[in-house]
């Protein structure tokens, strides 16, 4: 039986699957290896995430360092379908990791996302709808089956730090948000500016800077009240870094596999408690720029 379950969104290519990969070469030794780790790489298509999960049994890295079970080392990795943006698909997949592990889960790492060319109304409700709202949902759904101490990693990007394309009201409203709903409202506020074409003077215009922007500040409050509730799991954003991706349209400067540093260090490692904060190259950077 596996002692440790981990789940990765998003994970059929890109920083998603080197975040499998590093998951699985750096947990025997970590302080939370206590025997075999299972870990869930998920993909909205099933052909895409079959795929990758080949591409791990016969990645070099991995043989090499005889990580994978087949190879007599402690990970196993298995594919399960999840669509961040379907609802229904989030809920599938949380019933189904519910049944197979009563017992709860330890790792979740959120790195679905969407980056959609041109600006204008439309690419904004998709961009928020999956990289706000869906997050939020996966998040909500499987809270509740992380084990006391485990870790949750939400992907962010230096693109949602409050730079100087927003109003100081908006920001204000960003860093003084109490609750989950104050955030949602936000973004709620920037759709109807730029339905309204009034944006410009408060927002920047990039759907994907902002649904960032929302992801830290509600990973930011959603960890307060974790802690509040008594709960040791810590949960933290990052940023991966300006990684060569099908995202960033293979201009980044850092490989996959450097850009699943900060994430894997934030899912595995000693972060000193760290909880609610933003990350970027293994420290805690500011919010605001």
């Amino acid at each position: 039986p596996f002692r440790r379950i981990a789940v990765v969104t998003g994970a059929n290519k890109g920083i998603g699957l080197a975040c499998v990969r590093q998951l699985a070469l750096q947990y025997p030794k970590s302080s939370f290896n206590n025997g075999p780790l299972l870990i869930y790489l998920t993909a909205r298509n099933q052909d895409r995430g079959e795929a990758a999960i080949k591409s791990l049994q016969s990645d070099p890295l991995l043989k090499s360092a005889k990580a994978l079970r087949d190879d007599g080392g402690l990970a196993d990795v298995k594919y399960l379908p999840l669509d961040i943006d379907s609802n229904e698909s989030i809920d599938e997949f949380a019933a189904h990791v519910e049944k197979e592990h009563p017992d709860g889960i330890d790792v979740l790492i959120n790195n679905a996302a969407i980056a959609m060319d041109g600006f204008n109304i439309n690419v904004v409700k998709k961009t928020l709808h999956c990289n706000y709202y869906g997050t939020l949902q996966v998040h909500r759904k499987l809270l509740p089956q992380i084990r006391d101490g485990g870790r949750i990693v939400n992907i962010a990007s230096m693109a949602g730090q409050l730079g100087s394309k927003y109003s100081g009201n908006i920001k204000s409203r960003f860093l003084n948000a109490k609750s989950v709903e104050d955030i949602t409202r936000l973004m709620e506020d920037f759709t109807t500016a730029v339905e309204n074409n009034s944006y410009s003077s408060e927002w920047p215009g990039a759907a994907y800077a902002v649904s960032k922007a929302g992801l830290i500040g509600a990973t930011k409050i959603l960890a307060a009240e974790n802690a509040r509730s008594g709960s040791k799991t810590l949960i933290n954003c990052c940023c991966p870094g300006y990684v060569n991706t099908d995202m960033t349209k293979g201009n980044g400067i850092k490989t996959v596999d450097e850009g699943a540093m900060t994430p894997i260090l934030l899912a595995l490692g000693d972060i000193k408690g760290s909880n609610g904060d933003f990350w970027q190259s293994e420290k805690i950077v500011s919010w605001e720029r």
